[in-house]
């Protein structure tokens, strides 16, 4: 193994019957961690004191757990939109419209109610880079309603149910719908948009039942009930929405 390979804080490798994994260095670590997750593909963590050499033979021995878990990610995968010029995709307040020009580059307009999406004529709309340049550019549309929505309905139940928090912050979070900091900051993640009106308004309570409870304990489901009614249940539901899936 060169002296670079060893520098390297990330390195992409080609694993048989696996196909590419990620290898990351992580500091936190402490063993070797492997994810698989939608659009994002195969990724391990790399603790300090392991090589990615060796992290590289250990991944042998996780094919077929790897493998099982990949399955999984293309179903959920599957789901993802593919936006066409049929397509009728509308967020709360905005409509897609999708619009080709003679220039070369994409670009985005969020303005009257629309999403206007331009790319390039002589591509296609299924092209790859087409494709995340419009998620991208809903995700903007989603950034724009959040600031515009959420710290409203915030403000709303937490005057409606006594709750006291200091500022709200709208997020791009991964796997998170929202967090309350040990200072009561609400942290909401842009995507609760995309949620029914009951998930959202539930989040938004969950975090806010966070400034009085900062555990998930008794209490704090106590609390949460008695502010929505049916905590568990909502909850349950929750987990059927991805954040990265749309």
């Amino acid at each position: 193994m060169s002296s670079s390979f060893l520098r390297l804080t990330s390195v992409n490798l080609h694993i048989d019957g696996i196909g590419k994994v990620l290898f990351e260095r992580s500091d936190k670590a402490k063993r070797l961690s492997i994810s698989v997750r939608p659009l994002k593909g195969v990724r391990v963590a790399v603790p300090p004191h392991i090589s990615f050499e060796k992290a590289e033979q250990l991944i042998y021995t996780k094919t077929d757990w790897i493998k099982e878990h990949q399955a999984r990610m293309q179903q959920q995968e599957e789901r993802v939109t593919v936006y066409d010029h049929n397509s009728e995709f509308r967020t709360k307040f905005h409509k897609l419209r999708l619009l080709t020009h003679a220039r070369y580059d994409m670009r985005c307009v969020i303005q009257e109610g629309y999403i206007n999406v331009f790319y390039p004529a002589f591509k296609e709309v299924q092209d790859a880079d087409v494709q995340k340049f419009i998620r991208s550019s809903i995700e903007e549309a989603y950034r724009k309603e959040a600031k515009q929505h959420l710290p409203q309905r915030v403000a709303y139940f937490a005057e409606k149910f006594g709750f006291a928090y200091q500022n709200v912050f709208i997020k791009n979070a991964k796997s998170r719908w929202g967090s309350c900091s040990h200072t009561n900051n609400i942290n909401l993640n842009l995507h609760l948009m995309r949620l029914p009106d009951a998930l959202c308004d539930y989040v938004i309570l969950h975090e806010l039942a966070h400034t009085v409870e900062k555990n998930h304990g008794p209490r704090f489901w106590a609390l949460l009930d008695s502010v929505c009614g049916n905590a568990r249940e909502l909850d349950k539901k929750l987990k059927a929405y991805r954040i990265s899936i749309f």
